[in-house]
């Protein structure tokens, strides 16, 4: 089956309808309930607010081994960019301190160099499953359970 005046443009708002199939059943949608759909998904996995979600972006550009960096964000989630000059040996990311950071806080570090040894400190929580090292344009994102005090590495 075809759709009718494919070739016609029109703006979107709530009430227009969408084709949908859900498990080989055709249905009718309207976008608001499309719109739902898509910021409740996004919000599972951190977003919801556009790109970031609610992270904070913080950059920054080591030019030497040895470098250390504190996330910023002590009570709301990070992303943080590390754009070193070159692949360095060592490297040291200090987490929020524990008494600003909430239940469920993310912090998001992607690095486009290599780092040989990485240091994930919990800044007095304690860091479960932070990589030990990185390959160039690598990532790794943590959050925070706070009944136990820990940042996990969920991806």
């Amino acid at each position: 089956m075809s759709i009718e005046r494919l070739s016609l443009i029109d703006t979107v708002t709530a009430s227009t309808n969408f084709a949908v199939n859900v498990n080989g059943q055709d249905y009718r949608v309207l976008a608001q309930s499309v719109y739902d759909y898509i910021i409740n998904a996004t919000e599972e996995f951190g977003g919801g607010n556009g790109i970031l979600g609610d992270k904070t972006i913080q950059y920054f550009a080591p030019s030497a081994t040895g470098w250390s960096v504190a996330v910023a964000a002590e009570s709301q989630s990070a992303w943080l960019v590390i754009t070193p000059t070159a692949g360095f040996a060592t490297g040291t990311i200090t987490m929020p301190a524990l008494i600003n950071v909430k239940e469920g806080q993310e912090v998001l570090v992607n690095c486009t160099q290599s780092v040989g040894a990485l240091t994930v400190l919990g800044n007095g929580a304690n860091v479960i499953g932070a990589p030990a090292s990185l390959a160039a344009n690598g990532f790794f994102l943590m959050k925070f359970e706070p009944i136990l005090s820990n940042w996990y590495r969920v991806g």
